[in-house]
């Protein structure tokens, strides 16, 4: 099974925006609300494949894409990983 990885934003605009620039760079990613998990403004979240990480950071920070962080999921528990 391949592990996923999810970043939560502090507002829409970033999450579409997000969106956008990943959906653009062909990385597979799911649109998904945020949960309850995770303390977030926005209510949307991007769930992509973990061994995607690098090249999504690389978007992220080149766009400078607002986001409140990047988690990895183990059990029930989302463990938010440095930028």
């Amino acid at each position: 099974m391949i592990q996923m990885m999810l970043i939560a934003f502090d507002s829409t605009q970033q999450a579409l925006r997000a969106e956008m620039l990943l959906e653009y760079a062909d990385i597979d990613i799911d649109i998904r609300p945020t949960p309850k998990q995770i303390t977030a403004g926005c209510a949307l979240s991007i769930e992509f494949p973990a061994d995607q990480l690098k090249q999504v950071r690389s978007i992220i920070q080149s766009e400078s894409v607002q986001v409140r962080g990047i988690y990895s999921r183990s059990q029930d528990q989302y463990i938010n990983i440095e930028l």
